[in-house]
């Protein structure tokens, strides 16, 4: 008896208006032509994707680092050297000497001509005299004047000529002297044109030029070597007709073609190992100077650097404390998603900086989630006003239905935008319920009511 009561109290309520009403979507009231339902699809997520938002940038402050910026000083410009490098030995200028012409030996003072006659006796036992001079000077020294002496031949000019041209002057002066002119004409030592070699080397002296050219690796070898421990110190200096020219050795010992540079005479060679010590001085001096002057400077670029970026460092640390200041007291506008229904909590959510949220950020967020016992999960919705001044009021209502767990995957696409609405209706026995649970009390009071006068 007492359920139907209750049940006919409910119904006379409802007839009343006084029963509880919950919210809805209600798209049979009269400004229903505003209120539009939109099930959520692919296409149409992908279509309420498509509104214009800008999402609210991030302060600097929190972009920037303490390390970046302008005006950072450095060390500054470092003073000229004193001294090039290139006046190090290592850097040593090379100076080819230019390219000798090649031209025939011509006999000069000092040379000794060595004469043989026909037969195997000596021209000596032919012409009276000449045995003391073969035995004493194994031929014939080219004298001062550029004469050789002959006995009884007498004094021949051979000075400046070549071996042909001395054979053919000789054959002249023994015909005028009526002696058989078959004879041979040779250099036996050659005295008049040299070479002299000095410095580094083992056997400094001199080096004879002879009938085949003088190559510069020859004179050397012939000097007994070159004894230079450093070559990158060391250089092969050539003094010729009053110039000086010079060949590093790590370039002589490189390039093979500068080896046989042909050698003339008058020639002189010095392997030089020696530098300037005041030079070499001064150049290491000032490069000591000079690595001292950077670490100092340095050093103070790093200190300034240090303490700029802490002033930095504590500038943008005051910045965002500020910031973060003003948006617990509201100063600072931001942008809100709204959420009501039967969610776990009523709230608005704030939509992230320089990015965009989706529907599930909203519905999963620790503030928010809906639960299941109570809510509708097919009727999840996003209330979205139109932006037109000309639809006030209009309003989309895309809906989620969560009955099927694989349109969630949808929440996770659907791009939120600023003052959107999420509401989640509740189920139909929970509306039941809440009737129930507010109709009951007042008819337990009324129940007590009439007890209290019938007794």
């Amino acid at each position: 008896m007492r359920s139907a009561i209750i049940m006919l109290c409910v119904l006379g309520l409802t007839g009343c208006g006084v029963v509880y009403h919950s919210p809805t979507v209600n798209t049979m009231s009269r400004d229903s032509d505003k209120v539009r339902v939109v099930e959520m699809s692919s296409e149409t997520v992908m279509a309420a994707n498509r509104a214009p938002y800008d999402p609210q940038a991030l302060p600097a402050a929190f972009r920037e680092t303490a390390g970046t910026g302008r005006g950072l000083r450095g060390a500054g410009a470092i003073p000229e050297a004193p001294y090039d490098p290139r006046d190090k030995p290592a850097g040593l200028e090379t100076r080819l000497p230019p390219e000798a012409s090649s031209h025939p030996y011509r006999i000069g003072v000092g040379d000794v001509l060595l004469l043989a006659t026909q037969g195997t006796a000596s021209s000596v036992d032919q012409l009276s005299g000449l045995l003391a001079a073969a035995n004493s000077r194994q031929g014939y020294t080219v004298q001062d004047d550029g004469v050789i002496a002959i006995p009884s031949v007498g004094r021949v000019r051979v000075s400046g000529l070549t071996l042909e041209e001395a054979e053919a002057e000789l054959f002249q002066r023994l015909v005028e002297n009526q002696f058989d002119p078959t004879f041979s004409l040779e250099i036996a030592e050659f005295n008049s044109r040299k070479v002299s070699i000095g410095g580094a080397v083992s056997n400094p002296g001199v080096v004879p030029v002879t009938l085949t050219t003088l190559y510069l690796d020859e004179a050397l070898a012939q000097a007994g070597g070159i004894t230079v421990t450093d070559q990158d110190y060391a250089s092969v200096r050539l003094y010729r007709d009053g110039t000086l020219y010079q060949i590093p050795l790590t370039e002589l010992y490189s390039r093979t073609s500068l080896q046989r540079i042909p050698l003339i005479d008058g020639d002189s060679v010095f392997v030089d190992t020696a530098y300037d010590l005041e030079l070499a001085q001064a150049y290491f001096q000032q490069q000591i100077s000079l690595t001292q002057l950077r670490q100092s400077s340095r050093a103070a670029a790093l200190s300034e650097l240090n303490a700029e970026v802490s002033l930095r460092r504590n500038a943008l640390n005051e910045a965002r404390e500020n910031y973060r200041s003003q948006l617990e007291f509201g100063a600072v506008q931001r942008d809100y998603v709204y959420l009501t229904g039967e969610i776990r909590k009523q709230s608005r959510y704030a939509l992230p900086l320089d990015n965009v949220a989706h529907l599930a950020d909203a519905l999963y967020d620790e503030g928010g989630g809906l639960t299941t016992t109570v809510a509708d999960v097919r009727q999840i919705y996003v209330l979205r006003g139109s932006s037109d001044p000309r639809e006030f009021g209009a309003v989309t209502a895309y809906q989620l239905n969560g009955a099927n767990a694989a349109n969630l995957i949808l929440a996770t696409k659907f791009e939120l935008r600023p003052n959107d609405v999420i509401f989640i209706a509740e189920q139909p026995v929970t509306r039941w319920n809440r009737v129930i649970a507010q109709i009951l009390p007042s008819l337990n009071v009324a129940s007590r009511t009439n007890s209290l006068s019938n007794n």
